[in-house]
Formats: structure tokens, C-alpha cells, sequence
């Protein structure tokens, strides 16, 4: 497993944490992408709020 670093949300309402999380490797075929950055869009801020 590859060890990183999510926004991770737990509950309605609340602040997203920055936990680290493990993700599969990429299987054949597939490749790793670091993003160094994103934007949170209205769809993602409704999504949190329940």
C-alpha cells in the first residue's frame, strides 16, 4: 500500500481532516498522479453539508 494524505470528511457540518489513508498501488495499465493542489466546487461544499 502507498501511504498518503486526504480531506476527509466524517460527518455533515463538520471540517474536513487531513488524515493519512493507504491506497492500492496502480495495477498494469495505470498510473500514479500527484496533484498538488484542487478547488472545492458548490457541488462538493453542498455535499458536506449533509
Amino acid at each position: 500500500m502507498i501511504k498518503s494524505r486526504a480531506a476527509v470528511a466524517f460527518g455533515p457540518n463538520q471540517p474536513l481532516e487531513i488524515v493519512e489513508v493507504d491506497v492500492a498501488p496502480p495495477k498494469k495499465g495505470e498510473v500514479l498522479v500527484r496533484i498538488v493542489a484542487t478547488g472545492v466546487c458548490h457541488t462538493d461544499a453542498y455535499t458536506l453539508s449533509g
